[in-house]
């Protein structure tokens, strides 16, 4: 709640009647502080997150014993004009960023995390559909032709499509499905953020061949730290008992 809003609320609630910068210094008093909130997202199910909890654990233990290769699968739409964020810049004097203002223009790529490599690999696509994540599959099991492959990706519905899975069957290709509302449970998620810190963040690209150049630049300099890769695609395998009592399934 900002200020005006609390000010508002002591008044109509409290019946104390003070200026903002009195609230405000009320609040520092007591220990708080302003912060940016989080998304939870309450329809999510209580118990097809810990069904998945004890899933993914079973799935990391298959990866670091060799027997399964585990892919993350995700897809971001990326906007070519700058994404604003933190940057150093000398005291006391703005700080602009060039834009040619190509608006709402985006370019969809797809991520996959090969855990048991540490590794990851980014690709554009027209959209993401039916078609494109069955071109994922192929792509995937062309690159890996001997080994047991298993996706986890999230339930939107054109990975649940049964065209989709029975290229999969026919593959030999295992898949397993985020828990709905849960997008935390998929490492590529920090994956993107990681990738517009380092391609977006404060510089506009003016076209797509431009981003989709920076975003290759980004991967291969990125791949050469498996270990920073590792840390920062780190994949969850616990449940804050605190968040999820605030979520209604």
């Amino acid at each position: 709640m900002t200020l005006p809003k609390l000010v508002r609320w002591a008044a109509d609630t409290l019946g104390i009647t003070c200026g903002r910068e009195t609230l405000r210094q009320v609040l520092l008093d007591l220990d708080m502080t302003w912060k940016k909130g989080k998304l939870l997202l309450a329809r999510a199910s209580a118990e097809a997150r810990e069904k998945f909890v004890t899933k993914i654990k079973s799935l990391l233990r298959a990866a670091n014993s060799g027997k399964e290769r585990l892919i993350f699968i995700d897809e971001a739409h990326v906007h070519q004009d700058a994404d604003l964020g933190h940057t150093w810049s000398r005291r006391g004097q703005p700080y602009y960023i060039s834009s040619t203002s190509p608006g709402l223009a985006r370019v969809t790529f797809f991520g996959a995390y090969v855990y048991n490599d540490r590794r990851f690999v980014i690709w554009p696509a027209e959209r993401g559909n039916g078609s494109t994540a069955i071109d994922c599959l192929e792509y995937l099991r062309a690159a890996y032709p001997n080994e047991r492959l298993r996706i986890c990706w999230d339930g939107a519905s054109y990975h649940r499509a049964e065209d989709v899975h029975e290229r999969a069957r026919e593959l030999g290709i295992l898949i397993t499905h985020l828990p709905a509302y849960s997008p935390e449970f998929m490492p590529v998620e920090a994956l993107w953020r990681w990738m517009r810190e380092e391609v977006t963040y404060n510089h506009c690209h003016a076209t797509a061949a431009d981003l989709i150049a920076g975003v290759e630049a980004f991967e291969a300099e990125a791949n050469e730290q498996p270990d920073v890769v590792f840390q920062r695609l780190h994949v969850r395998t616990s449940l804050d008992p605190d968040q999820e009592k605030l979520r209604i399934s």
